[in-house]
């Protein structure tokens, strides 16, 4: 059992698993526990394989249109980005508006780890000043809003393919959750990766290396070694599925076998089927109408959009109104 010396963020990991792998029909596990030090650099490896275009479509945009955001945006501006990872692509936007005023940069991340990579990649940005926030995303916006100055305006980055991870319907929310935090004026960058062919999806979710399968087993092995789980990985293996209903990719991590898992600090058994899967995580491909209708219901306007066409994939720059 848990003790009350575990920390707040260990407790939490806890009651999500126990409550993810007792869900009846279908097993399932936040998408977001992927990421630690271990999965995050995974992640890393994964955006530059040659399957996996999300990454590459994303910095082409972000390096060809960084000036024009610049000039669309309204200073003096404060910029927080959730879900940073290394940070790398970040860069071009930074480097393009301090070229207009000096600013406060915050990156938000749940992973100390892509935190720390994100604070060394970024803190030579002349004009930038850098402040690291390891906080759940709308905490941390949340937290910056309150403490900004009055006559500053907030550029929310939201890059790559994340907001994908969100249930139909949540993805909207979660955008009329920043909406909530934020002014009329205020912006949000938004990167949606769109609608392709599911054999090219397929791949680019279950690589030939076994790159994204071990980012997937990864969770299974923080299970482990956080929750004193004795899950066996090699009972495990990575699935790749395309949803044709809802337009996602699906990861799972099906059971080779009828087992047991113990895990003791989550205060649990759980029985698997021969076959059974634990769902982990759903992309999202959107189109582009979704995209504008997304803006739409979630309080914003879709003031400029750039798409990628070698690997499909928008930026969208949102203004709160």
């Amino acid at each position: 059992m848990l003790t009350e010396t575990v920390s707040p963020a260990l407790t939490q990991f806890a009651s999500d698993v126990r409550q993810g792998l007792n869900t009846a029909g279908q097993k399932q596990l936040p998408s977001k526990y992927l990421y630690d030090a271990v999965g995050s650099a995974l992640f890393e490896v994964i955006s530059v394989i040659p399957e996996y275009g999300v990454t590459r479509a994303d910095e082409r945009i972000l390096r060809s249109a960084a000036e024009q955001i610049a000039t669309l945006v309204p200073f003096p501006l404060t910029v927080c980005e959730l879900g940073s990872g290394s940070g790398k692509k970040t860069r071009y936007i930074l480097e393009a508006l301090s070229l207009h005023a000096e600013l406060d940069y915050y990156p938000i991340e749940i992973s100390a780890g892509a935190l720390s990579s994100c604070e060394r990649e970024l803190s030579n940005i002349y004009g930038v000043n850098t402040v690291g926030l390891e906080r759940e995303y709308i905490e941390g916006l949340r937290d910056v809003a309150q403490h900004r100055n009055p006559d500053t305006h907030l550029l929310v980055l939201f890059l790559g393919s994340t907001i994908g991870n969100f249930d139909s319907g949540s993805d909207c929310q979660f955008l009329s959750q920043i909406r909530q935090t934020l002014c009329c004026g205020d912006t949000v960058l938004l990167g949606t990766d769109l609608l392709k062919p599911a054999s090219r999806l397929i791949a680019a979710y279950d690589d030939p290396a076994g790159v994204t399968a071990a980012f997937n087993l990864n969770l299974l092995a923080r299970i482990n070694r956080e929750l004193d789980a004795d899950f066996d990985l090699r009972q495990f293996e990575h699935e790749a599925r395309f949803n044709q209903i809802t337009g996602s990719v699906e990861m799972h991590l099906r059971s080779k076998k009828k087992q047991t898992v113990y895990l003791p600090s989550a205060d649990c058994r759980i029985s698997f089927r021969e076959g059974e899967t634990i769902w982990t995580e759903s992309s999202h491909k959107y189109s582009l109408a979704e995209v504008g209708k997304l803006a739409h219901s979630s309080g914003f306007r879709c003031e400029q959009r750039w798409v990628d066409d070698e690997w499909p994939f928008a930026e969208s720059l949102f203004v709160a109104i």
